[in-house]
């Protein structure tokens, strides 16, 4: 792909992005939502094979769907109420369209089927980019909706907390299980959204981190399935020291960050008086953690038979870029002890 076509792609996903977030009236949220779409569509098509083309008619499809529901959510409630703007969506029943429709939008269980299928058949980079930014945008328009259906937004958050766990335990395929582990932390997300929105800000941010991290590792050892990871060792020892650590952040285990937002979810749905809700995210996040687990024991606990030259590519000069590994994998296994700054910043 040409590096204009390139530029030129990413700054319709930013400014599609920009555009959701920084809109009060449903029309232009969804405009926005939809240069997000057919910004991304072409870098999912470029690698010009029939899983990558139909990784994109898929998604194609299923957010074409969802901004129709949206579309159509926003009308009914403009003529029911006589009110565009988002914070103004009383009426029950356009406010149940248009969360449906978000979350078909990111993927959120039963409305999930459509993400393991597309993030299996794009390349690493392209389900970085579906994986995290693509999720913003959804999410803030989730944020700025009244939530008057409470009992939908839990059934939403434990379905998808349940199936992320679930869905990854008998996969091998890498990406599959990144949108199974993508479907489970947006579940958490969504459970607090109703009384902590500052939880779900700050849940969404140690996600992004996270994942980031996550697939810039397999990037960097060129791998999509578990048995590809069996090698990492020969490429980059220490990369494959701290990978187990980044995958236990990811189950949530303390100390590493990813305990953080699963300690305050489970804390504030205890405040409000919910602790069979807690009790059965919690034990849902046991679901995800064997799958962490499973990939940590292949990465560092087994080795690949080779030979003395397969041992040698870790000593050569990579090409690829460090820096953002580096930086995301310290941010997504270190920051646990800035909780408390976190917190009282999340807070101001």
């Amino acid at each position: 792909m040409s590096p204009y076509t390139l530029t030129l792609l990413l700054f319709g996903l930013a400014l599609g992005t920009c555009i959701t977030a920084t809109s009060s009236h449903w029309l232009l949220a969804w405009m926005g939502l939809e240069i997000n779409t057919l910004a991304i569509i072409p870098l999912m098509a470029q690698q010009h094979h029939p899983r990558a083309i139909e990784a994109a008619t898929k998604y194609f499809l299923t957010q074409a769907t969802a901004a129709a529901t949206l579309l159509f959510a926003s009308i009914t409630n403009a003529w029911l109420t006589g009110q565009w703007d988002i914070q103004f969506m009383t009426h029950p029943i356009p406010t149940t369209m248009a969360i449906l429709a978000l979350s078909l939008k990111i993927g959120l269980a039963p409305l999930h089927t459509w993400l393991p299928e597309v993030l299996q058949g794009l390349d690493l980079t392209t389900g970085l980019i579906l994986s995290t930014w693509q999720k913003l945008a959804p999410f803030i328009l989730l944020l700025q909706i009244p939530s008057t259906n409470q009992e939908l937004l839990i059934i939403l958050g434990l379905a998808s907390t349940l199936i992320g766990g679930w869905g990854g335990l008998n996969q091998t395929q890498l990406r599959k299980i990144l949108a199974y582990s993508s479907i489970a932390h947006l579940g958490w997300m969504l459970l607090i959204l109703q009384f902590a929105p500052s939880l779900t800000l700050l849940a969404l941010m140690t996600y992004l981190v996270m994942t980031s991290s996550a697939f810039l590792t397999l990037k960097f050892n060129n791998a999509t399935n578990i048995n590809a990871l069996a090698s990492s060792w020969a490429k980059a020892p220490l990369l494959t020291t701290t990978a187990p650590l980044l995958l236990l952040s990811l189950g949530g285990l303390p100390p590493m960050t990813g305990f953080m937002p699963k300690w305050m979810i489970l804390q504030e749905l205890t405040k409000q008086n919910l602790p069979l809700t807690a009790t059965i995210a919690a034990l849902t996040a046991l679901l995800s953690l064997y799958f962490y687990l499973r990939l940590s024991y292949a990465m560092t606990l087994t080795m690949s038979p080779n030979n003395l030259s397969g041992t040698l590519p870790w000593r050569l000069q990579t090409l690829q870029l460090s820096l953002p590994l580096t930086l995301t994998t310290i941010c997504a296994i270190l920051l646990l002890p800035l909780a408390p700054s976190i917190t009282a910043l999340m807070n101001l």
